[in-house]
């Protein structure tokens, strides 16, 4: 797969642990590659759910994704601020067809004012249970976790307000 370019578009796939499709979001605009991490942007871009369920995102995000840590964050560009949605997944793989990765039911919701939620801790223990997660898993996963509330606490990477205006104010530049 030929590494996508700033202003191209990809598609975006979520898979669960037993290799099942979750989710895909179409049209997904690329801001910056490099060899580890890929930033893009969704804005009213299509997402269709595994029960073909479709809806249209409702603002702007930035999306980050990289290939070392296990999550992925999605920075939601409302009127009232940034409010963040961080997935706990798998590292991403790009081919011929999308950006993919295990989505891994946790979640880290990041409002505005910059309180933390856990969230989907019992989705994420029954699929355990079900998919049969190995414990090194069980593990890496715990270990982003705590990653990932470090760059939260620090404001790292997405969770930078100038990151977030710089990519925004890319993908305007790009749109025209």
């Amino acid at each position: 797969m030929k590494i996508p370019k700033e202003g191209d578009f990809i598609t975006i796939q979520s898979y669960k642990h037993d290799g099942s499709l979750h989710r895909t979001w179409r049209d997904t605009m690329v801001l910056k590659t490099n060899e580890n991490s890929i930033i893009g942007v969704n804005d009213h871009t299509l997402v269709t759910e595994s029960d073909d369920r479709r809806w249209v995102t409702r603002e702007p995000a930035i999306v980050y994704f990289h290939k070392k840590f296990w999550f992925n964050i999605i920075a939601m560009i409302r009127e009232e601020g940034v409010s963040y949605y961080c997935n706990l997944a798998s590292p991403f793989v790009l081919d011929n067809e999308a950006l993919k990765y295990i989505d891994y039911d946790l979640d880290v919701k990041v409002f505005k004012d910059g309180e933390k939620k856990l969230l989907d801790v019992e989705e994420y223990e029954r699929h355990r249970r079900q998919m049969h997660y190995p414990k090194e898993i069980d593990h890496i996963l715990k270990e982003n976790v705590k990653i990932l509330v470090d760059w939260i606490n620090n404001g790292k990477g997405p969770f930078s307000q100038e990151y977030v205006k710089i990519w925004y104010d890319r993908y305007h530049q790009l749109k025209k």
